[in-house]
C-alpha cells in the first residue's frame, strides 16, 4: 500500500505529460503530492522530514516552472532534493557526529551503531548517485527522455530499498532483537 502511495504522484505526472505537456504534468504533480502528503498524514498522524521537504520542493519548483514557463526547474528539483539530503546526512554524521538516519528510524529498528553508520554512508552514496543521474539526464536528454527516466528510474529506489532490507536483515535476530555481526 505504501509503495502505491509513494508511486502515484510520479505515475500521474508521467500520464499527464503523455496526455498534455510538462506544464500540465507539473500542476498534476503538485496536486498529487499535496494529496499524497494528506493521505500519509491521515494514516500516520505525522509527516517525516523528508516528506515535508519533498512537498515544499515540489511546490516551490513546480510554481517556478509554471510561473516562469521554464521546465528546467521541475527537472532539477530531484537533483536539489537528493543532493540536499546527502549533504545533511554527511554533515550530521561526519561533522556534528549525529546519525540522523538512526535518529529518524531508531525507534522502529534496533541496530548496532556501526551498522547505523554504514547504512547512513550507503544512503549518502545513494542520494549522491540519484542526484548525479538526474542531473545528467536533465542536462543532456530531452524532456521526453527525462520524463521516461522518472518513470523507469523508479527501479533505483526499489532496488535500494530491497538491498537495504537484505543488509538490515542480517543484523536482526529472529526474535526482533539486534544481532551482533557487522
Amino acid at each position: 500500500m505504501r509503495f502505491l502511495i509513494d508511486f502515484f504522484p510520479i505515475a500521474l505526472f508521467v500520464g499527464a505529460y503523455k496526455l498534455a505537456d510538462i506544464y500540465t504534468a507539473t500542476g498534476v504533480l503538485m496536486v498529487a503530492t499535496l494529496v499524497q502528503t494528506a493521505i500519509i498524514y491521515a494514516i500516520d498522524r505525522k509527516l517525516q522530514t523528508l516528506q515535508k521537504v519533498t512537498l515544499v520542493l515540489v511546490l516551490v519548483f513546480g510554481a517556478l516552472t509554471l510561473a516562469l514557463h521554464d521546465e528546467r526547474f521541475i527537472k532539477w528539483k530531484p537533483t536539489v532534493l537528493y543532493a540536499s539530503m546527502a549533504i545533511v546526512l554527511a554533515a550530521a554524521l561526519w561533522v556534528w557526529k549525529k546519525n540522523f538516519l538512526q535518529i529518524l528510524l531508531g525507534s522502529q529498528l534496533s541496530l548496532p551503531p556501526a551498522v547505523w553508520s554504514r547504512l547512513t554512508a550507503v544512503w549518502i552514496a545513494y542520494f549522491l548517485f540519484m542526484a548525479g543521474i538526474n542531473a545528467y539526464v536533465a542536462a543532456f536528454y530531452s524532456t521526453e527522455d527525462w520524463v521516461n527516466f522518472k518513470l523507469w528510474g523508479y527501479i533505483f529506489p526499489v532496488l535500494f530499498i530491497v538491498g537495504q532490507g537484505i543488509y538490515i536483515a542480517r543484523h536482526l535476530k529472529s526474535d526482533g532483537s539486534t544481532g551482533t555481526g557487522s
